[in-house]
């Protein structure tokens, strides 16, 4: 999810490019070049590498800088009202090379270009593609019509669409970790969230083609897979052939046995959906990642009423402390919305309240924006002071960083398996590389002949709040 306000910085090690992704594929003769950035949630960059495949089979190649490209591509988040004000200012930084490159086309994807359609290009002259997120097939056809001076738009959204048989080509790539999207859309209607509206209604890919795409990347030397959708817990798919149904838990399985040397992580997860069988899924298997990410929004019950959200705060809670039954050493982390439509002093203090029990070990925290098309936008007034939502937000951002601290400082004298994602964004004698529980670790290099995508035994010695500082113990 694109972050509007604070979030924790737990994972500045891990998260880059989370504001844009620009990649470059190996060079041959290519009629045009294009570019694109990615904003926004995982999705959106597992789309655009999705994107990147299309356009490759049609002869485009793609380059790392915008002022050489033929086209340039914008995936677009639309969750927070940020992520769009960023989108349109990017977009005014890519005028003044269109204006001197006759010929250049601009193209916006995602989730913005379906919530705006044909709007989109009224309002910003320099934008010649719009297309949705279920429409990325039809982009060479886009792409023939736009050169012609025409405006091309396909914002359509699909009740089948998967892409299951389009092989993404990985970009940016570390080559140890990578993103598998196993389904789409979503059907819970938050009353906050445009997800619905700008990415349709759920529908799972098929599980022989996920389990295709995991074991081809696991033969080419990746190590750590994150299984995709906008609520992966409620991955459902039935074989027809056998009338024989695939859940969530069965489909974690049947990904975590294709090896134990393979890390499998997920994202995102609605808490009414996390079952006592993905939990013991999650126990049974070493290379399942311990590490649930378990948005709350809010913590008070009148708040989730209005929110949609269909639990209440002791369900929350009571949901956390299975967690924590079922899998002892699991890390949890949390979306946290403050300043929500006539949300109370009393309401603010639930979700601090919430926050200390469940004692996250980060979270991504942001105050309300109002979406316009949803049922809150519709339904409720945006009454709280933007004020009053900034200095809830800092005290939710207060209390989640003594938590962080309060976490790393436990693992300080504890030994993890860490995966070596590459170097420290500090220094290159340092490796840097994240354990089942999802911290970032960082460690120096010393003598041991490692390389990217080994395990390592990592005994940590220190902290700071956003990282564990180790040594290694055995390689």
């Amino acid at each position: 999810m694109e972050i509007t306000g604070l979030q924790s910085k737990i994972h500045d090690e891990a998260r880059q490019g989370e504001a844009y992704a620009p990649f470059a594929l190996d060079a041959n003769t290519y009629k045009k070049y294009f570019y694109i950035e990615s904003y926004g949630c995982q999705m959106n960059f597992n789309d655009s590498e999705i994107v990147a495949s299309i356009l490759n089979k049609e002869g485009f190649g793609a380059t790392k800088n915008f002022e050489e490209a033929d086209l340039i591509f914008i995936n677009t988040c639309s969750v927070r009202e940020k992520a769009e004000q960023t989108v349109r200012k990017r977009l005014t930084e890519f005028r003044k090379v269109k204006e001197s490159k006759p010929g250049m086309l601009v193209g916006v994807l995602g989730c913005m270009a379906e919530r705006l359609k044909s709007k989109f290009l009224e309002e910003e002259k320099l934008v010649d593609i719009v297309v949705g997120p279920d429409a990325y097939r039809s982009l060479p056809a886009l792409i023939e019509e736009a050169e012609t001076g025409q405006k091309a738009v396909n914002v359509l959204l699909s009740r089948e669409e998967t892409y299951a048989d389009i092989s993404p080509i990985r970009l940016d790539s570390n080559g140890v970790t990578a993103f598998v999207s196993i389904m789409r859309g979503c059907n819970n209607m938050c009353s906050f969230c445009v997800v619905p509206f700008t990415r349709g209604r759920e529908r799972s890919r098929d599980v022989d083609s996920i389990i295709a795409e995991v074991t081809d990347l696991y033969n080419r030397g990746f190590k750590e897979v994150t299984l995709l959708g906008q609520n992966v817990d409620s991955y459902y798919w039935v074989n027809e052939q056998t009338n024989e149904p695939v859940t969530f838990a069965m489909l974690l399985e049947k990904v975590a046995l294709i090896s134990p040397e393979l890390r499998v992580r997920f994202s995102t997860s609605h808490p009414k959906d996390i079952t006592d069988e993905v939990l013991y899924t999650i126990a049974k298997y070493e290379n399942i990642c311990n590490y649930i990410h378990l948005p709350v929004q809010s913590g008070s019950t009148r708040i989730l009423q209005l929110m949609n959200r269909t639990y209440t705060r002791e369900w929350y809670m009571a949901k956390v402390n299975r967690i924590k039954e079922i899998i002892p050493d699991c890390a949890i982390s949390a979306d946290i919305i403050s300043g929500f439509c006539t949300e109370t002093e009393e309401d603010h203090q639930d979700t601090l309240s919430v926050m200390e029990h469940s004692q996250y070990d980060f979270s991504y925290m942001f105050f309300y924006s109002e979406r316009p098309g949803t049922l809150a936008a519709k339904k409720y007034k945006d009454d709280v002071p933007l004020e009053t939502k900034k200095r809830r937000l800092a005290e939710i951002v207060e209390m989640q960083n003594k938590l962080s601290s309060i976490s790393n400082q436990k693992d300080v004298g504890k030994t993890f398996k860490v995966l070596i994602e590459g170097n420290s964004k500090k220094s290159d004698e340092y490796w840097m590389g994240r354990n089942s529980q999802n911290k970032v670790i960082v460690f120096p290099k010393e003598n041991y002949s490692l390389k990217k995508g080994d395990y390592v035994q990592v005994k940590v010695n220190s902290c700071t709040q956003a990282t564990l500082l180790g040594e290694i113990i055995e390689a």
